[in-house]
């Protein structure tokens, strides 16, 4: 009856219109003074202690590198190195925008900067070359959600805060820990991998099948040329997965190295922005990491409402009752996550559904680490599906077109990433795989 009052308060909000965050506030707080006997201390308490993790320092770090790598020309370079080498296939100049947004993806950890960094760039030279707006479209707005399953990606470090400090217990009794950044990030490699493969086969698919333009075939000087200029924007996936990896520092201060990094190559190494550019750059960053952040606080509000009413381990003895075996379960939050994304953005959605989901798939044998990549490929689809796609109104807003239109356009895409979300779900192996052969999961 709680989860039943909570949920019903919460998408009652929400259905007014208001922001997400302010309608998890206020439905913490009136359930909370209405409905039960908890200290109002203990909330304040637990609104500072929730929001002072190390951890939380990542986002607003991995923002502002993003930001400027979007405005320092390095999309740009990565473009030209992309189309260099796989141009002249069929499709080619689609194929290079998809290979360049997994390779933005993987410096700047963010699906909106990415589609906003290579599609403005690359859909006015596709549509140059002869190719139907719609067919670019469907690239650029599928293949930029790479950015939340590639690390540094925002939303797997939201996942780790989300869950971090929650107790659970394995099907067997034993304890379980939660997922860390690290963890997650490298579970990402290979999933991101395979899905860039799959939406690349499915461009040039449909380019060979309709018989798009193709482009010249560059030399080998052209193509060195081409990837010693992007150099220094690619060196940042060694200098932030390499110095993760190697002990030098923790992905929190390699979310700091990587905002210094960039700020760096694009002033002084590239030299497209100026130091009066720096201004903007910055208040941009930090009006997104304030959205952010203010959604994180009413989010630890929210779980923290969740744990003392014991929500999570109602619903997972509940679940136990009904005979719910591991397949079944793993449907319903593909479920439940999809639905979700037809009204909330992937930021929240992850904030309110990974402590909710972490106890009872623990208790059914599933690992956090694969729980976290499952709901970042949820959030990849979400990203890309009305009426909240985010990706869906950014790339309305590149292409002039409208959201019907849009939608109808990356419907083939969209197919293969829901085949992929299936692939993954009862797949676990796909994404543990590489933190294993590295030792960071058992």
């Amino acid at each position: 009856m709680n989860t039943l009052i909570i949920f019903s308060l919460l998408v009652l909000l929400m259905l007014t219109g208001m922001p997400i965050s302010i309608s998890l506030g206020l439905t913490v707080l009136t359930y909370l003074f209405t409905m039960t006997q908890v200290p109002i201390e203990s909330v304040a308490l637990k609104l500072f202690t929730g929001i002072e993790k190390f951890e939380i320092m990542a986002v607003p770090f991995f923002i502002l590198a993003g930001n400027f790598l979007t405005h320092g020309g390095v999309a740009r370079r990565i473009i030209h190195f992309a189309t260099t080498m796989i141009g002249h296939w069929f499709g080619g100049l689609g194929l290079a925008g998809v290979l360049a947004c997994a390779m933005f993806a993987a410096i700047s950890g963010s699906s909106v900067a990415t589609v906003v960094a290579v599609g403005s760039i690359i859909l006015p030279a596709m549509t140059n070359q002869g190719y139907p707006k719609q067919f670019g479209a469907g690239v650029i707005t599928t293949s930029g959600a790479l950015g939340i399953l590639f690390p540094p990606s925002i939303n797997l470090v939201m996942f780790s805060i989300a869950t971090a400090g929650m107790s659970a217990t394995g099907p067997n009794g034993e304890s379980v820990g939660t997922a860390s950044v690290g963890q997650l990030f490298m579970a990402g490699v290979v999933p991101g991998l395979v899905l860039s493969l799959l939406l690349g086969v499915t461009t040039w698919y449909r380019a060979k099948k309709f018989d798009y333009p193709r482009m010249p075939k560059a030399s080998w000087a052209e193509r060195f040329k081409a990837f010693r200029d992007s150099f220094w924007g690619l060196m940042l996936i060694v200098v932030v997965i390499g110095g993760i990896y190697s002990g030098k520092f923790t992905p929190t201060e390699a979310a700091a190295v990587a905002a210094v990094y960039a700020f760096i190559i694009s002033v002084f190494v590239y030299k497209d922005m100026g130091l009066k550019d720096v201004p903007r750059v910055l208040l941009k960053a930090a009006a997104m990491s304030s959205m952010l952040l203010y959604i994180i606080t009413n989010a630890v509000l929210f779980s923290f409402l969740m744990a003392s009413e014991q929500i999570p381990q109602t619903m997972a003895a509940w679940m136990s009752a009904q005979g719910f075996g591991l397949v079944v379960f793993l449907l319903l939050v593909n479920l439940i996550l999809l639905g979700a994304g037809n009204f909330m953005d992937p930021a929240a959605i992850v904030l309110i559904m990974a402590p909710i989901l972490f106890p009872v798939a623990a208790k059914l044998g599933v690992d956090p680490v694969h729980l976290g990549i499952l709901m970042a490929v949820n959030m990849e689809v979400g990203l890309c599906h009305p009426p909240v796609g985010l990706n869906l109104y950014v790339a309305s807003g590149i292409t002039k077109m409208g959201i019907t239109e849009l939608t109808v356009a990356v419907w083939p895409w969209l197919l293969t990433m829901l085949g992929f979300l299936l692939v993954v779900t009862y797949w676990p192996g796909l994404s543990l795989a590489l933190p294993r052969l590295l030792g960071l999961v058992g």
